[in-house]
């Protein structure tokens, strides 16, 4: 690794954008950033820019460019803006590889355009393999492209899985930490406020994905990605929840031996590990300590009361566009659940309703993801408008 990396970083100024700039800061001697993009934090994106000096800069709400390219004006960055100038950037023959943190749906097409240019492609936009695993994992199997994955849980299993491929797996094993109401019951649920879910016991994440990982939906979302990532089927993935998360996940052989990835809840390990593959860098991120955890807990997720993850499975096994109709529906109920329109339990309503109600698509294609995504997005966002803020009434 005597030739810098050149790094493309979609979604940079969001949980998983910083802490990537924070693993190239320690390691400029290796990574070089060449791409910024950002959504709407024009002055976070402003502020990296001027840091790390990349090639260009991208925001995507086309109402903050001009403030931009004044602030960088004394600079030889390039500012851009708009969804479709981060599709023509990613394949800059001089980007080596794309981390793709985007959040939701919108990292799907710059992720294709990335891979079709020949990008390794760094992922943590989970949505990307959900909504299009199938044409996605073609696509980087015909133009060579290694798919990488950031997602602790799954970069977990890459690890184990490293120096195993004549050995067939039997079982994939996905932690959980259970969340901010582990152990809670369905009224309980009920009640709960939007200041409640955003607690997460772990991990410090952005708002959407601490959402879903109170309804355990982010449990779900990364179950069809595993499926995508290890070419393994449903019956094949199980999910225990591990409140430490110690373990990140394992990986069971056909011999009956378990292989486990361990560590403190740090996002920046396997940020790392994607940027270094396959070298491991020396840090000095904390380490665990086994005398300070005297008890590791395991326990079967309660699919009963947190309905999204037995959604998310009975998706995958459908098949087709199926979980990119969980996925966009997800995405409007957890806005509305945000912004206080619809309660928590409200939101799996909404994505049942979806999945009944929109019409599947068997073997789609880029276009049927596209127009399915907008169709499902349109009609749950009328289902929100429909249901009453206050429990999570069946809608009629």
């Amino acid at each position: 690794m005597n030739i810098k990396k050149h790094i493309a970083i979609l979604g940079s100024t969001g949980s998983i954008g910083t802490q990537t700039l924070e693993v190239i800061r320690n390691n400029d001697n290796l990574f070089s950033v060449f791409l910024l993009t950002a959504n709407s934090n024009a002055d976070l994106l402003i502020s990296q820019a001027l840091e790390f000096t990349p090639e260009y800069v991208i925001i995507c709400d086309k109402n903050k460019y001009q403030y931009i390219k004044d602030a960088l004006a004394a600079t030889n960055v390039k500012v851009l803006a708009g969804i479709e100038a981060i599709i023509d950037t990613v394949t800059h023959p001089d980007i080596d590889i794309v981390l793709t943190a985007m959040v939701g749906f919108a990292g799907l097409e710059p992720t294709i355009a990335a891979i079709k240019a020949g990008k390794d492609i760094a992922l943590a936009n989970k949505e990307t393999l959900v909504v299009a695993g199938e044409l996605v994992t073609w696509l980087a199997k015909k133009h060579n492209v290694k798919i990488l994955p950031v997602d602790s849980e799954h970069s977990a299993i890459f690890q184990c899985l490293a120096g195993e491929h004549e050995n067939a797996v039997e079982k994939i094993i996905l932690t959980a930490s259970g969340g901010p109401f582990r152990g809670k019951s369905h009224s309980f649920l009920n009640k709960v406020t939007r200041e409640d879910a955003l607690k997460h016991p772990n991990w410090v994440m952005g708002a959407k994905i601490t959402i879903d990982s109170a309804s355990l939906m982010n449990k779900g979302l990364e179950v069809i990605e595993a499926k995508w990532l290890f070419n393994v089927d449903a019956d094949q993935i199980d999910v225990i929840v591990h409140p430490q998360s110690i373990i990140h996940s394992m990986v069971q052989f056909h011999d009956g031996a378990i292989m486990a990835q361990m560590g403190l809840p740090d996002m920046k390990l396997p940020i790392q590990y994607a940027l270094s593959y396959p070298v491991r860098l020396k840090n000095n991120f904390k380490r665990f300590d086994f005398i300070n955890y005297s008890e590791l807990t395991f326990e079967k997720p309660d699919l009963e009361t947190f309905r999204n993850l037995a959604l998310a499975f009975a998706a995958l096994k459908k098949g087709g566009n199926m979980p990119c109709i969980i996925n966009a529906a997800n995405e409007i109920a957890v806005a509305g659940f945000l912004s206080e329109n619809i309660s928590f339990l409200g939101m799996s309503e909404v994505i049942e309703q979806c999945m009944q109600q929109i019409a599947f698509v068997e073997r789609p294609v880029l276009e049927d993801y596209l127009n399915t995504d907008k169709e499902t997005r349109i009609f749950a966002q009328n289902l929100i408008q429909k249901m009453p803020l206050k429990g999570a009434t069946v809608l009629t």
